[in-house]
């Protein structure tokens, strides 16, 4: 059985990729490069779904990027 997941990729302040998977508790991992990143993400999605007992997959929307005045 194949599952898809939304993952969300930022860049950190150091320069190295970080995902974060929404629909999976606790789930996420970094890397130096994207390819790395995406390697150890399907890893970690793998390790998670062993941990998890319901998988709730959420529909992906988008993305919004808000100014606010600091």
């Amino acid at each position: 059985m194949t599952k898809s997941f939304n993952v969300i990729i930022e860049r950190d302040e150091d320069g190295s990729f970080v995902a974060t998977v929404p629909g999976l508790r606790g789930c996420h991992t970094q890397a130096k490069s994207l390819d790395k990143l995406l390697e150890r993400t399907r890893e970690v999605i793998e390790l998670c779904l062993e941990e998890e007992k319901e998988v709730v997959i959420s529909e992906f929307i988008g993305v919004q990027r808000l100014s606010v005045n600091v």
